[in-house]
């Protein structure tokens, strides 16, 4: 027996950083205020995806797809002898090599459907352009997205319990150091060298690696996340609105409430939630109008989707009684609604700091740390 070198740096670099990229994505995938930085992790899992492949075609023999042993007679024939001590596997057995390309597959269809949920329901990103009114189930890019990184999950746990049956039958492999030191015991010599067309491939992609972490220093709202959405000055399209709504209250953005509930607030504003914040008829109909014409149904935005869907044909006037409203809020404690800072559940700007500018972006919410 010998030890034989059969993982090049390239390919255990590799492997820890798609292990700690992965580690990330699902660490910042549940929380919105990390949205962007979850994106952008799923870019750099792409560059390592797209390395990997490359490496699978043109990398050195054993990380090479062609010296996988996929053939459903090897796996069987694994199987069979699963426990026995001499495997003759060098590089990655049967059922490792069936877990690594559904791995690959699995990644790819992740970050896939994570750039669409990204653009379809977020208005962000490189798919920014298909935020539309076309897309009324835009969940459904999420649910796939989920559906997928669930099963990313499995096949993970699958090869980790892989590793640690390795560990306990085939010991004196010594699989699980190999992917740190490179090096496995093999009956023969095996050894594996790099050639310069190999070395060039693999400085590229660190190059780009390396490249990719500076651009994104350096431009945090670069074109891979930038939202199609811009500010709005309300003040321009409709002056009224802004000096006859934003003097008393937070000024909620049209596209927060549907026509029905704009219709309901403006019909009765002698009782406007226990204030007379009557108008003249001629300014009523003018930011009725206004309002109208910028409600939820003419929104492609995410949070007027939600809106539309919570009230359906109820008769709501107030965000905070929606389920929507209350689902999102959930979390966050009742008493804090009564911080000086708040006041109020009404009091959205307290949190949203770009909501009197027409958006609600994740990354622009205060934290309920900043209000202790």
């Amino acid at each position: 027996m010998m030890k034989s070198y059969i993982w090049s740096i390239p390919t255990r670099v590799f492997h820890i950083l798609f292990a700690l990229f992965i580690l990330l994505a699902f660490l910042t995938g549940d929380e919105d205020r990390f949205l962007n930085y979850h994106a952008v992790i799923g870019y750099f899992v792409f560059i390592l995806l797209s390395f990997r492949i490359i490496w699978g075609f043109f990398g050195p023999k054993h990380s090479r797809f062609k010296d996988f042993p996929l053939s459903i007679k090897k796996a069987k024939d694994f199987m069979l002898t699963i426990f026995e001590k001499k495997q003759n596997y060098v590089g990655h057995n049967p059922m490792a090599s069936y877990v690594m390309v559904a791995m690959l597959v699995v990644t790819f269809l992740i970050i896939l459907s994570g750039v669409l949920t990204f653009g379809i329901q977020e208005g962000k990103g490189l798919f920014s352009y298909l935020n539309s009114s076309m897309f009324k189930e835009m969940d459904l890019f999420k649910e796939i997205h989920e559906i997928l990184s669930n099963l990313l999950i499995a096949l993970i746990a699958a090869h980790l319990g892989g590793v640690v049956f390795d560990r306990l039958f085939h010991k004196k492999d010594e699989t699980l150091n190999s992917i740190v030191t490179g090096y496995k015991v093999t009956s023969e010599d095996n050894s594996i060298s790099l050639n310069m067309f190999q070395k060039t491939i693999f400085i590229f992609f660190v190059l780009l690696f390396v490249g990719f972490v500076i651009f994104n220093i350096n431009q945090p709202k670069n074109l891979l996340v930038a939202s199609v959405y811009t500010p709005i000055d309300y003040k321009v399209q409709n002056e009224l609105f802004v000096t006859e709504c934003g003097s008393c209250h937070t000024l909620y953005t049209p596209n927060l409430l549907p026509k029905k509930s704009w219709r309901l607030i403006m019909s009765d504003l002698e009782n406007h939630f226990g204030d007379d914040a009557s108008l003249e008829k001629e300014d009523n109909i003018s930011i009725l109008n206004f309002l109208l014409k910028n409600s939820a149904e003419e929104s492609t935005k995410e949070v007027s989707f939600k809106i539309l869907d919570s009230i359906k044909n109820k008769d709501i006037i107030a965000i905070s009684d929606t389920v929507f409203w209350k689902h999102t809020h959930k979390d966050i404690p009742k008493t804090l609604f009564s911080h000086e800072q708040i006041k109020s559940k009404a009091n959205c700007k307290a949190c949203h700091l770009d909501i009197e500018k027409g958006l609600i972006e994740d990354e622009n919410i205060k934290s309920i740390d900043s209000f202790k």
